[in-house]
């Protein structure tokens, strides 16, 4: 949404980063019930970091390069070891 408003200042995008933020932030107050803060972070920045990449690659055509892929499997690989 923020790269929408980059674009035009839409108020439809503007509603849509508020209402992201708002539902990131619910959903990561849920997973610190039950999960460590240090885990939980760093799920919720990794999948955050890693959804965007994606969104990127799929809504705006941008170019999929061999280190973000790479990226993307660490993150993975780290939030794995990260519960192991």
């Amino acid at each position: 949404m923020m790269k929408l408003t980059a674009v035009n200042n839409s108020k439809k995008a503007i509603i849509g980063i508020v209402a992201g933020y708002m539902f990131a932030f619910y959903m990561l107050s849920l997973a610190l019930i039950t999960l460590p803060l240090s885990f939980a972070y760093a799920a919720w920045s990794g999948v955050g970091t890693m959804l965007t990449a994606i969104i990127g690659f799929a809504v705006f055509k941008e170019e999929i390069r061999p280190t973000t892929v790479a990226g993307i499997i660490l993150l993975i690989i780290g939030l794995i070891l990260m519960r192991v």
